[in-house]
């Protein structure tokens, strides 16, 4: 673990590789899931990956409330990196985060990358474009996250007082960044426009709680964005194919710099 310093706040997180920087910004859940990712990504990039104020074991200044604080944090963030584009890398919660960054500002970012990415409203007011995790069971719940929940969700038995501590740390903090309105700004979809940066919009194929119709809507309304799923995944894909999403990452980072 290393602590993330950005101004006067402090971040747990990792930092992990060499080379050009890469920021990744976690879901809501199943953080330490994404180590294998992690770990593929930084065989290329130096990596860094904090763990959101509130999440974890980082803590939350008094005034953040709103996925826009988590936004301005880390474009402070990319103002205080040397001279040089960032890979920006958002999954779920952190897709959202990613997108409220590159509507205020892409000076810094080099390519996008959003992985079942939440945060737009696409339907109508009684249309559930997003599940609401709070309401399902668990095995339910599991079942739309995961296309193999037996595999990749912990073993929470087995878990020790500090890391089940982050984990409800996480879910609560989840809740109150996200909670209202459910999982989405509803003045983000008319400044979308803004995010210039190439994109790479991927999608989990088994995503029960944002399908892959809400992605493909996604990538339709960003300036420059291609889409493209991954079998036998669901909403968290780098969680259970690490080393596919990792490669798409790669060849879509390679080909934009060779533009």
């Amino acid at each position: 673990m290393a602590s993330i310093e950005i101004g006067r706040y402090s971040l747990d997180g990792s930092i992990t590789g060499s080379g050009s920087p890469l920021l990744f910004l976690h879901g809501g859940d199943y953080v330490a899931q994404n180590g294998a990712f992690l770990g593929r990504l930084a065989g290329r990039w130096l990596v860094t990956a904090p763990r959101h104020p509130g999440f974890g074991h980082s803590e939350r200044p008094d005034r953040f409330r709103t996925i826009h604080d988590l936004a301005y944090l880390y474009l402070d963030w990319l103002d205080r990196q040397p001279p040089g584009d960032v890979v920006l890398v958002g999954s779920s919660l952190g897709g959202w985060i990613a997108l409220e960054m590159c509507a205020r500002s892409v000076e810094r970012v080099s390519r996008l990358v959003l992985i079942d990415s939440l945060g737009l409203k696409f339907g109508g007011r009684e249309d559930r474009d997003i599940a609401d995790i709070y309401a399902l069971p668990d095995d339910e719940r599991h079942r739309r996250t995961f296309f193999d929940p037996a595999r990749a969700v912990p073993n929470y038995a087995a878990l020790g007082d500090d890391e089940l501590t982050a984990i409800a740390r996480d879910r609560s903090a989840t809740a109150l960044y996200g909670w209202r309105p459910y999982m989405h700004d509803p003045g983000l979809l008319q400044w979308l426009h803004r995010v210039r940066v190439p994109a790479l919009v991927l999608w989990g194929d088994s995503d029960g709680i944002v399908t892959p119709g809400y992605g493909e809507k996604l990538c339709a309304a960003l300036p420059n964005a291609k889409f493209e799923r991954i079998a036998q995944a669901g909403h968290y894909p780098q969680i259970e194919r690490p080393e596919v999403v990792a490669g798409v990452i790669e060849r879509f980072a390679g080909m934009e710099t060779q533009r």
